[in-house]
């Protein structure tokens, strides 16, 4: 006899590069089902450390530590939690015990709008330089230290393209799969 688990109970893990949703699609999750958000980022380190972003990225291209450090802290603070939604770009890779793994895509082209929209410190043209360029060393770095192809998610449960749907909407496809799951009650 298997053990239902209560909705508000569950681990979500979702990851995109940058630019996909993964925060503000969390955030939503997170906030709709009354779980904990978990978002432990390089920019949450960064801004803990009182370091740059780009520092930490420059700093990450020479030394695995730093990729380690954000990865173990997220998995563990997963791990103590009731239930949560993990939105992290190696989530669905790093929570095996998640419920429920998703990946969001987006075009290089509408990944750029989002981070210029958000930041706005810079051109759009140099946004989707950079974004070309970290996406490539993420990949780079994730092979190296992990031996994962972040280019493959074939393995997630649910696979949503971005590029012309809103946050809200993309929570709800989740939550939606969720509750399809004959191992999560409502309750």
């Amino acid at each position: 006899m298997s053990s239902k688990k209560s909705i508000n109970k569950v681990k979500i893990a979702i990851s995109g590069k940058s630019g996909c949703g993964n925060t503000t699609v969390s955030r939503i999750i997170a906030d709709t089902l009354n779980l904990k958000l978990i978002n432990f980022t390089f920019r949450s380190l960064a801004h803990e450390k009182g370091i740059s972003l780009n520092d930490i990225l420059g700093y990450a291209v020479e030394d695995d530590s730093w990729d380690k450090e954000v990865d173990t802290r997220q998995v563990q603070m997963a791990k103590e939690s009731d239930g949560c939604v993990l939105g992290s770009r190696l989530a669905i890779w790093m929570l095996a015990d998640a419920d429920l793994k998703v990946f969001l895509t987006a075009s290089p082209e509408t990944r750029a709008r989002r981070i210029y929209s958000r930041e706005n410190d810079s051109t759009l043209e140099a946004i989707e330089k950079f974004t070309a360029s970290r996406d490539i060393q993420d990949h780079d770095r994730y092979l190296r230290i992990y031996d994962i192809d972040n280019d493959n998610y074939s393995f997630a449960d649910l696979v949503i393209d971005t590029d012309n749907i809103s946050p809200a909407e993309v929570a709800e496809m989740i939550i939606s799969e969720l509750k399809k799951k004959p191992d999560i009650t409502q309750s």
